[in-house]
């Protein structure tokens, strides 16, 4: 009698708890249910089953951050999401054959001007941090920092705000701004920047920091309904956090601005 198991048959017995994560996403729990090695759950997931668009994905990242995600698209607009039927996807997570892709994130660091040893707010993102000014009519200055070395000599930037975004967060407002994505390093974009140079591109070992020398700003991150309120004095320290997203496909990701 042979001891060696088939894939199927060493699949069969892998089991996956697996939380539903989207406005409409209970309606995915009969097709689960189907599959003797998935189970659902409401905590502790093995991985979470995004329904809906891009906004789904990054709120299920900041919810259960580093857990395997699989984007099924529900939406308008995912283009981070896998545009196949729920019911082929999910086969696919039950017999292991989907593709495993890790994406850098961010980490963000605010430091109120009163201090400076710790953090007073930490936070990690997929897409970007984001700064905006706080008042409509009042644009935001700052000055910028690669490594403790000052950008430009010290040069105060004067615009709507700025962006630090990741090559996964580089297809959205980075887009927006400078008309072109990127697939390595950490980008900087400035909004509506009196400044000739209105772009960055830096490794993504490099630490930047940003500190407000006019506010009121306002500090947002991917989706999150979470705001800070920026003003002058106050630093934003930019760089890679140690751990990625893990996002499972239905193929392999060769390009950052192709559909998955």
């Amino acid at each position: 009698m042979s001891m060696h198991k088939t894939k199927r048959e060493a699949v069969e017995t892998q089991r996956y708890r697996v939380v539903l994560f989207g406005s409409e996403a209970e309606t995915l729990a009969p097709v689960i249910k189907r599959h003797k090695n998935l189970i659902l759950a409401d905590k502790a997931p093995d991985v979470v089953v995004c329904y809906g668009g891009d906004g789904t994905l990054l709120a299920a990242e900041l919810r259960w951050p580093g857990v395997p995600k699989v984007p099924i698209l529900n939406s308008r607009r995912g283009h981070r999401c896998i545009p196949k039927s729920p019911r082929e996807v999910i086969a696919a997570l039950a017999g292991d054959d989907l593709v495993h892709t890790r994406y850098t994130k961010l980490e963000c660091a605010v430091f109120a001007s009163r201090r400076r040893c710790e953090p007073d707010f930490l936070l990690t993102c997929l897409n970007e941090a984001n700064v905006h000014m706080g008042r409509i009519n009042s644009a935001v200055r700052f000055k910028l920092w690669i490594n403790d070395i000052p950008f430009e000599s010290g040069v105060e930037v004067v615009s709507d705000g700025f962006i630090a975004c990741t090559p996964f967060g580089s297809y959205a407002y980075f887009k927006a701004i400078t008309k072109g994505i990127f697939k390595q390093g950490i980008g900087l974009a400035f909004k509506a920047t009196t400044h000739p140079v209105n772009h960055l591109i830096v490794p993504e070992q490099d630490e930047v920091r940003f500190q407000i020398t006019r506010g009121p700003a306002t500090l947002a991150f991917d989706n999150s309904t979470e705001y800070l309120s920026l003003d002058r004095g106050d630093c934003i320290t930019v760089r890679r956090h140690p751990q990625s997203a893990h996002i499972l496909t239905c193929e392999a990701v060769t390009a950052l601005d192709e559909p998955f």
